[in-house]
């Protein structure tokens, strides 16, 4: 069984993988860990994460022409275990892993996580390495057949093979000892081959049996609603969208993928939205940039986002943060509703405007989100006869707005209304 008092509330913390791609070093995620805990903690942020090919040399070198060199030099212990590449992780030399960096980001009161691709390193199964805790040899458990589509790191296992979980197993003890307290699995969430669905499954016998709390998260998507079951049974996080990126567009078509999946958020479940594009973003990809949304746009990513309960994972270069920026992060009535929140439920929606809520499980409060998705601007009302049929009612109640809480209304009715701006949302609570 999954560890039920893992990851209750939507875990919330910073990915590398943003600003940095495969490049990401020591410095730069002690200095992201570092602005975490002098200026995000206090708010609930607290995992750090270190994203793809953490153990491959020479890593961006040829950004220009390959995101991931083909077939280049990995660090690897005697049993096919990938190991943080020394030249951005010195403290990792002598085959001690990530625990030193662990330690850094624990003594801050933060928790660690790091990325993996799904199966065996190809170069282990070409050198028939053994398999730690089996009899078996990494050519015997590795599929040739079953290969990622966009990385050349790996071969996928074969689950009927004596030894691929003895493999996972002594992957998932391996990052117990360095003290890892959340793994984002990639080229398994989507299930698009024959071995993964089988490999979520492994992973998490894998995880269970570690000794250690950890968040496992699936990537990358979009999950199939078919195996809501299966991923709420396994992982604590997937993804249901492919990689979430700054345009109006692909923020337009989370609307669709959250009502899709807003029957699916419970505790240590969460589907999940992708990462936050804000502040700094796109350093490895060849240009850093600040995020393309507007910052309306960027309130209606984060009233999107906190209404239905998603894992909140910021891409940006923390340390180059404005006060704006940080300011959206830290809004305390958005994160009460991700901490403390329950199933969100979609009111309405048509093309243009959709109304979304959700109710506190501690103090009773209504949260309401209003967005209006189109090009004009629009006057919405939060659906007083939706909110009736689900039991809500506001009469008597007091509202006030999660971005401007100097406003206070009094005993409200059914009819209030907003006008909003292309794009534009507001955020309610009433109490």
């Amino acid at each position: 069984m999954k560890q039920e008092h893992c990851a209750n509330t939507p875990p919330m913390g910073w990915n590398s993988y943003d600003y940095y791609d495969t490049t990401v070093n020591e410095e730069q995620v002690k200095a992201n860990a570092d602005y975490m805990a002098a200026h995000l903690k206090a708010f609930g942020w607290e995992y750090v994460v270190v994203d793809i090919e953490w153990y491959a040399y020479d890593a961006g070198s040829i950004r220009e022409r390959y995101q991931y060199i083909p077939f280049w030099k990995v660090e690897m212990d005697a049993y096919g275990r990938l190991l943080p590449c020394p030249q951005r992780f010195p403290s990792a030399e002598g085959g001690k892993g990530f625990a030193p960096l662990a330690d850094y980001v624990h003594a801050l009161g933060l928790k660690f996580g790091i990325h993996i691709m799904r199966g065996i390193p190809r170069e282990a199964a070409h050198r028939h390495l053994p398999v730690y805790g089996s009899s078996v040899k990494a050519n015997e458990i590795a599929d040739p057949s079953n290969i990622c589509a966009w990385n050349p790191d790996m071969y996928g296992l074969n689950p009927a093979c004596e030894g691929a979980q003895a493999y996972y197993d002594s992957l998932f003890a391996l990052y117990a000892e360095w003290g890892v307290d959340f793994i984002k699995c990639d080229d398994i969430c989507r299930m698009d081959m024959p071995s993964a669905r089988a490999e979520i499954a492994m992973l998490h016998r894998a995880m269970a049996r570690c000794g250690r709390e950890m968040v496992l998260s699936l990537s990358p998507g979009p999950a199939k609603i078919e195996e809501a079951w299966y991923y709420a049974q396994h992982a604590n996080m997937w993804r249901i969208t492919d990689d979430f990126w700054d345009h109006w567009d692909s923020l337009k078509d989370m609307f669709d993928r959250c009502e899709l999946w807003q029957r699916h958020v419970s505790p240590g479940c969460f589907p999940d939205c992708d990462m936050l594009p804000l502040g700094k973003i796109g350093k490895a990809f060849g240009n850093e940039r600040d995020t393309g949304f507007t910052r309306t746009e960027q309130v209606t990513m984060m009233n999107l986002w906190c209404i239905f309960r998603a894992p909140l994972m910021v891409g940006a270069e923390l340390t180059k943060l404005d006060d704006w920026t940080t300011g959206l992060l830290t809004n305390e009535t958005l994160l009460k509703c991700v901490q403390n929140g329950g199933t969100p439920k979609l009111l309405c929606r048509d093309e243009e405007s959709a109304v979304w809520m959700n109710e506190d499980s501690v103090d009773g409060s209504i949260y309401l989100a209003l967005f209006n998705l189109g090009e004009q601007e629009r006057r919405l009302f939060p659906e007083a006869a939706a909110l009736l049929a689900n039991g809500v009612s506001l009469m008597g109640k007091k509202m006030r707005s999660a971005w401007d809480g100097a406003y206070e209304a009094g005993k409200m009715r059914h009819d209030v209304s907003v006008v909003l701006p292309p794009h534009g949302s507001v955020f309610w609570v009433w109490r």
